[in-house]
């Protein structure tokens, strides 16, 4: 869900890293910049400047972590309700 207001600080950052493999476009719409980029991306390098995070741009939030998560696997599952 977008924020009604554009986000600061420690939220946008979260939002931001969270939205990150959306690109750009969804990330500033869902941290309350709408199309807004150049705003979202200044802010969101201010916010991280003061985290001590350096950003070249909004995909440097997407970490190894993320890509791991991201594996894929075999879901086991019954195969209805009653079969188990």
């Amino acid at each position: 869900m977008a924020s009604s207001t554009p986000l600061k600080g420690l939220e946008l950052v979260d939002c931001a890293r969270a939205n990150a493999k959306q690109g750009i476009e969804t990330a500033a719409e869902l941290c309350g910049y709408g199309s807004d980029l150049n705003t979202f991306s200044q802010e969101l390098k201010l916010a991280c400047d003061n985290m001590g995070i350096k950003i070249s741009e909004l995909t440097d939030l997407i970490t190894d972590q993320d890509a791991l998560i991201k594996m894929e696997g075999e879901i086991v599952a019954p195969e209805s309700e009653s079969v188990l």
